[in-house]
């Protein structure tokens, strides 16, 4: 078994302990990922805008991952406040709509009032 982490440069991933992402052979188990621009360490306030910067968040750990967001085939989306989510649904329509990967939405608390939507996916790469 080849295993491998990914890490965005988030600060916490080091705080928490944590990888954005792990690799295990051709699978890509891609953590929990919110809406933060990981560079700035900023988050916009709308739901639509941080699962927008959520999903190329996700899009840049596929990658470095060896995998694309064409290799997804579950999705996990958490949100506090579970009467925003058709809002996130044009920005999930343009990244998943034609992928179609097994879906969830959890109406959860999250780690930062911030935070409106954290979304995680598996991936498996297609060799």
């Amino acid at each position: 078994m080849n295993r491998r982490l990914i890490s965005s440069g988030s600060t916490f991933e080091a705080q928490i302990g944590y990888s954005r992402a792990v690799v295990v052979d051709e699978w890509v188990f891609v953590s929990g990922t919110t809406g933060f621009d990981y560079s700035a360490m900023t988050i916009v306030d709308d739901v639509a805008g941080q699962a927008e910067q959520a999903l190329a968040n996700i899009d840049g750990a596929l990658r470095e991952a060896g995998a694309s967001m064409q290799d997804v085939v579950r999705v996990t989306y958490m949100l506090p406040d579970a009467s925003e989510f058709e809002q996130c649904w044009p920005v999930l329509q343009r990244w998943f709509g034609q992928i179609r990967p097994a879906a969830t939405m959890i109406c959860a608390g999250l780690a930062d009032p911030r935070m409106k939507i954290e979304i995680e996916v598996t991936a498996l790469v297609r060799r």
